[in-house]
C-alpha cells in the first residue's frame, strides 16, 4: 500500500520551516472552513486508536496549515459531539502551540481498549493532548477558535458560522459541511478519515475518504515555506548486495531498515493496480516442505513500486536496488525507478515452490514465512465476513470452528476468558482480495466486490480449502493471505485460491415436539417509512437512491415503501420457513410512537405472512391496554399458528419497572396447544436488554468482555426474574420460556442472573451453535431459556443460522451498493441476528386437532413434525398404515373411548391389539 500523498519539501525548505516555526510572526488566520485554502484544516482523524487490530494506542486528529503565515491556536479547541446531538458541545479539548505555514499538528486523543487491553504502538510525540474520545464509526468533530462549547443546529454548517474552523461530520452525523463523510468502518478495521492534498470543498463526503494507512504528524514532521519544486533527486547508491534472508533478519523489524540494499529474487505475485502498488520477490529454490522450528528468517520481500509494478510478471526473475523500510510492521525495499529493476535469466535458476505449511500460532513463527508464497494445510473455517463487501476480505480462524466471543463460553475475567483470547489470537488470519480498494467510495462501487455471491455463498461457520498458493502478508496490524493478484468479483470462482464449503439450509434442523417456539430479531421491521416523516436523512444506495434511515427522525428502517418491500420479503421468507408456531419478535415498529394504533406494524408483518402462506395461518397476540409510561420506538411482539398453538388470556407489558427505563419492557403470553388444558399451558415473555455500545458511569465498559451497560442488563434480568414468577402464578403453570435478544453472552452476568434462579439456556447446552458475530468472534446475543419444568418438555433445540455469518452485502440496506447485485429476495440476511428454534412436547397424549392448515412457507420435514396438526407429512387420524412385517397400524387421535372400542373389536376378531402412547424426549 503506497503511502498518501503528503506536502513533502526538500531539506533546504524544511530547514525554512523549522526556523519559521521559531521565529516567524503568528499571523491570524481567517477562522473559518475555508475552500480557498486560507484556513487550517483537520486534515487527517483516526478514531480506533486501542481497538483490535490498531496501529495505534491512541485516536488522533492531525491539523494541517495550508497558508503561508503561522497560525496561533491559543484559546482554540476542539470539540466533539455524538452523531444524533444536536445540544452544544460539552466534550471540549483545548488546543495551544502553533502550525507552522504548510505544517501539520498532532493532536492526541483518548484510546479503546479490547477485552482490557489497548493494541498499537504509542503516537509520535502529540504536540497537544486531550481526552476526547469520538466513536468510530459516526460522530461530529468541529476545530473552534473559541475554548467555550459551541452550539450548532443538525444540517450543513454554513461557511463563516462563528467559532468554526473546520468541521467533519461522519456517518451518521446530523451535523456537516454539506454532507456527512462515510459511515466508520468497525473498530477493529483500521482506517482513518484523510482529505485529499488538504483540499477542503466544505463537503465532508467529498473531501474525506477512509483509508488503511495510518500516517499521523506532528509538527516535527513536514512543513514548509512556499519555493520552487525540488530538483529531481539521483535514485540513491546501494551500499550493499545481501540476501533477501538478510534483509527479514530474525526478529520482527529489519536489522538493515533505511540502507538501500541490492537484492534478487523471483516474482511470485503483482499488483500494479488495487492500491498496493508493488509485488513480491522469494529466493530461488525456497520454500516447499518447512521445518518451522528450523526455519528461522523469511525468503520472500515485498517491493513497494508503483512505478515498476506493471513491468514485472510472475515467474520474472529480477534484481532491484532500494531503500530497506518497515511499512507499518511488513518489512519492503521500495523501489524508485526503472533504472534500479534489472531482469535476470529465470532459466539458471530453481523456482521458489509453495510452503505448505499450516498457520503459525505465534507472531514470532509468522514472521519467519513473511511474503512467502504458502500453500496453506489443515482446516480453516470462515469466521467473519462483515468487512467483506467494503474490503473485499473475508475473516477466516484455523481449525474447524470460528472464532468465539470469550464471554460466550467464558467467565469474565477467569483463567477460560484468557484462554479463549489467547487461542483467538493464534487461530485468526484474513484472506484478502490483493488490492486496499474501499468498495462502499463512489469511484470503487462500479468495481464488482470479489468473494460474495449467493451460487457460491461465504458463511461464517465454513470450511475453507486453499486450492492455490497465496502470500502470507502483514497489513492494517493483521496477517493476511494475499492471492498473487488482484481479485474483483469478475474473478470466476475457480479462479479464487480457495473454495468455500456451503452451509446454507432451507429450513432449521428437525427440533420435534407438538408445539415449536421461536425468537427472531427483525431488524428494525418499521411500516413507517422514513419519506413519510420531516427531517429523516437516508443511506443511499450508489445511485443516490435513499436505502434506510440515517438520523433526524424517530423512524428506524426502510426509506420508503420500495425498500419495506425488499426488507419484508425476506422476513416473511425466513419465518413462513422457521417451522415456528409461537415466535417472539424483537425490532418492530412500536406504531404508537407514530399516531397509529400500536399494533400497526405488527399487524401489517401478519397480513404479509398469511399472503405469502397463501390462508390465515398466522395471527399476533393484540397489545394489553396498560402500557409503560414511556416506550422505545421499537418493541416486542408474539405472532403464533392458529392451527396449532391458542392464547390463554391476554398479553402482559411489565410496567413501572425502573430496571427497564432505558431498554424494552418485556411482554408475557400464556399459550396452549390448540385442544390442550391447563396442564400444557405454558408462558412465553419476550424480551429485549439494553445493549452494549453506551454507558456511563458504573455503566460504563469495564473492559471485562461485557461491555457498556452491563449492569442495566443485571437490573433488567433480575427484574424479569420477578416478573416471570407473577406471570407463571398468574396463567397456573411452571412452564415458562423466556425469549429474545438479551445483548449478553452466555457466560456474562445477566445470564447467570437467569441461570442462578433455576433457568436453562437452552442454546448453551443443547447445540454449539451461535446467534450473532461482533468483530469477527462468534457467540449467542439471543437465548430461550426455560424453566425447570419447561426444559423437561423440550425435545430439541437449533439456531438457524441465515444471517449474521452472511454477509451484509445481501442485506435490503445494501441494495445497489455495487455494480454486483447480492439482494436476493429470500431468507438470507434478512436479519443480523439468527432465530433460535425449540420443540416442545406439552400434550400428554394426542388430540383431535383443528382442520389442518396448509402452510406453503414449511418445508416439508423441516421444522414440522410427524405429529403437528397440518404439517406435511402428518398421519391423520384414523389412518392404517401398513408396516414392514405387513400387518396394519392404525394411528389417529381419537379419544381414548374410540381406541378402546377399536381395540375390543379387534380382540373379538383374533387379532393382536398393542397400545402405544409414545410422549417425544428430551434431547440431550
Amino acid at each position: 500500500m503506497s503511502p498518501r500523498p503528503r506536502h513533502t519539501a526538500s531539506g533546504t525548505a524544511a530547514l525554512v520551516a523549522g526556523l519559521s516555526l521559531l521565529l516567524g510572526p503568528l499571523v491570524p488566520v481567517a477562522a473559518v472552513a475555508a475552500p480557498d485554502g486560507s484556513g487550517i484544516v483537520i486534515n487527517e482523524a483516526y478514531f480506533k486508536g486501542g481497538s483490535a487490530n490498531a496501529p495505534y494506542t491512541n485516536k488522533f486528529v492531525e491539523l494541517y496549515n495550508p497558508t503561508t503565515a503561522s497560525v496561533s491556536l491559543a484559546g482554540w479547541s476542539l470539540q466533539y459531539r455524538a452523531a444524533a446531538n444536536s445540544a452544544p458541545f460539552t466534550s471540549i479539548g483545548a488546543l495551544s502551540g502553533s502550525v507552522a505555514p504548510g505544517g501539520y499538528f498532532l493532536v492526541q486523543l483518548a484510546g479503546n481498549a479490547t477485552n482490557g487491553v489497548s493494541a498499537g504502538a504509542p503516537l509520535p510525540t502529540p504536540d497537544v493532548v486531550t481526552g476526547l474520545n469520538p466513536g468510530g464509526a459516526s460522530g461530529t468533530l468541529v476545530l473552534s477558535d473559541q475554548a467555550t462549547g459551541l452550539t450548532l443546529p443538525g444540517g450543513a454548517v454554513p461557511t463563516g458560522t462563528p467559532g468554526v474552523v473546520d468541521v467533519l461530520g461522519y456517518g451518521a452525523s446530523v451535523t456537516f459541511e454539506t454532507r456527512a463523510a462515510e459511515i466508520g468502518s468497525a473498530n477493529s478495521v483500521p482506517t482513518s478519515y484523510v482529505r485529499t492534498d488538504g483540499v477542503d470543498t466544505d463537503d465532508n463526503a467529498a473531501d474525506f475518504t477512509q483509508q488503511g494507512q495510518i500516517t499521523p504528524q506532528n509538527s516535527g514532521g513536514t512543513g514548509s515555506e512556499p519555493g520552487p519544486e525540488p530538483e529531481p533527486q539521483p535514485e540513491p547508491t546501494p551500499e550493499a548486495d545481501v540476501t533477501i534472508a538478510q534483509i527479514q533478519g530474525v526478529t520482527g523489524a529489519s536489522p538493515l531498515g533505511g540502507r538501500t540494499v541490492t537484492t534478487r529474487g523471483i516474482v511470485t505475485a503483482t499488483y500494479p493496480t488495487g492500491g498496493l502498488d508493488g509485488y513480491v520477490i522469494q529466493t530461488p529454490g525456497t520454500g516447499g516442505a518447512l521445518d518451522l522450528s528450523t526455519h528461522v528468517a523469511s525468503d520472500a520481500l515485498f517491493v513497494y513500486s508503483a512505478s515498476t509494478a506493471s513491468s514485472v510478471a510472475v515467474g520474472d526473475y529480477v534484481e532491484v536496488d532500494g531503500t530497506v523500510t518497515e511499512f507499518f510492521g511488513l518489512t519492503q525495499i521500495t523501489v524508485t525507478g526503472a533504472s534500479s529493476l534489472r531482469p535476470l535469466d529465470a532459466s539458471t535458476v530453481v523456482a521458489p515452490q509453495a510452503a505448505t505449511v499450516g498457520l503459525p500460532a505465534t507472531d514470532a513463527q509468522r514472521e519467519t514465512l513473511e511474503s512467502m508464497l504458502v500453500l496453506p494445510q489443515g482446516e480453516f473455517t470462515v469466521a467473519d465476513t462483515y468487512t467483506t463487501n467494503q474490503y473485499g476480505e473475508v475473516k477466516l480462524a484455523s481449525g474447524d470452528r470460528p472464532l468465539i466471543q470469550p464471554t460466550e463460553v467464558a467467565r469474565p475475567g477467569s483463567a477460560g476468558y484468557a484462554a479463549v483470547v489467547a487461542d483467538n489470537a493464534a487461530r485468526a488470519v484474513t484472506l484478502d482480495d490483493g488490492a486496499t480498494t474501499n468498495f462502499f467510495t463512489a469511484a470503487n462501487q462500479s468495481i464488482p466486490v470479489p468473494y460474495l455471491s449467493n451460487e457460491d455463498p461465504v458463511t461464517v461457520g465454513a470450511s475453507v480449502a486453499f486450492t492455490k498458493p497465496v502470500v502470507f502478508d502483514f497489513r492494517n496490524s493483521a496477517w493476511k493471505y494475499q492471492p498473487t493478484a488482484r481479485l474483483t468479483g469478475d474473478t470466476a470462482y475457480g479462479d479464487l485460491p480457495v473454495t468455500f464449503e456451503d452451509i446454507r439450509t432451507d429450513a432449521p434442523r428437525e427440533v420435534g415436539g407438538d408445539v415449536k417456539l421461536a425468537s427472531f430479531n427483525v431488524l428494525n421491521y418499521f411500516t413507517t417509512t422514513g419519506d413519510s416523516i420531516p427531517g429523516c436523512t437516508f443511506y443511499d444506495d450508489r445511485a443516490g437512491n435513499p436505502l434506510t434511515v440515517n438520523s433526524g427522525c424517530d423512524a428506524r428502517g426502510a426509506a420508503n415503501a420500495e425498500n419495506l418491500a425488499r426488507q419484508q420479503v425476506k422476513i416473511v421468507t425466513a419465518i413462513n420457513a422457521l417451522g415456528a408456531d409461537v415466535v417472539s419478535l424483537e425490532e418492530i415498529e412500536n406504531s404508537a410512537r407514530f399516531g397509529d394504533d400500536r399494533d400497526s406494524a405488527l399487524a401489517t408483518l401478519v397480513g404479509a405472512l398469511n399472503a405469502a402462506a397463501g390462508s390465515e395461518v398466522w395471527d399476533y397476540a393484540r397489545s394489553p391496554e396498560a402500557l409503560p409510561a414511556n416506550e422505545d420506538v421499537i418493541r416486542l411482539a408474539f405472532i403464533y399458528k392458529k392451527a396449532v398453538a391458542e392464547p390463554v388470556g391476554g398479553s402482559t407489558i411489565l410496567t413501572g419497572s425502573a430496571a427497564f427505563s432505558n431498554a424494552r419492557q418485556p411482554l408475557a403470553q400464556a399459550f396452549r396447544p390448540v385442544g390442550g388444558d391447563a396442564e400444557s399451558t405454558f408462558v412465553a415473555i419476550a424480551n429485549h436488554f439494553k445493549s452494549k455500545g453506551s454507558g456511563s458511569g458504573s455503566d460504563a465498559d469495564q473492559g471485562d468482555g461485557q461491555g457498556g451497560s452491563n449492569g442495566s442488563r443485571v437490573n433488567q434480568a433480575n427484574a424479569l426474574v420477578a416478573f416471570a414468577a407473577e406471570r407463571e402464578a398468574a396463567a397456573g403453570t411452571d412452564k415458562v420460556f423466556l425469549l429474545g435478544d438479551f445483548n449478553a453472552y452466555s457466560q456474562e452476568d445477566p445470564i447467570q442472573v437467569l441461570r442462578a434462579a433455576g433457568y436453562v439456556d437452552l442454546g448453551s447446552t443443547e447445540t454449539d451453535e451461535y446467534s450473532y458475530v461482533f468483530s469477527g468472534l462468534s457467540g449467542s446475543l439471543d437465548h430461550v431459556l426455560a424453566s425447570p419444568a419447561a426444559a423437561e418438555a423440550v425435545t430439541g433445540v437449533d439456531i438457524w443460522n441465515i444471517n449474521s455469518g452472511e454477509g451484509i452485502g445481501l442485506e435490503y440496506s445494501r441494495f445497489n451498493y455495487n455494480v454486483k447485485q447480492l439482494y436476493q429476495a429470500d431468507q438470507f440476511r434478512s436479519s443480523d441476528h439468527d432465530p433460535v428454534v425449540v420443540g416442545v412436547s406439552l400434550l400428554e397424549a394426542p388430540v383431535d386437532p383443528v382442520p389442518p392448515v396448509t402452510d406453503p412457507g414449511t418445508t416439508p420435514g423441516a421444522g414440522a413434525g410427524p405429529t403437528t396438526p397440518g404439517a406435511p407429512g402428518a398421519v391423520s387420524p384414523g389412518t392404517t398404515v401398513p408396516t414392514a412385517d405387513g400387518s396394519l397400524a392404525f394411528t389417529g387421535s381419537a379419544p381414548l373411548a374410540g381406541w378402546l372400542a377399536l381395540a375390543l373389536v379387534l380382540l373379538a376378531m383374533g387379532g393382536t391389539v398393542l397400545v402405544v402412547r409414545r410422549r417425544a424426549s428430551r434431547v440431550g
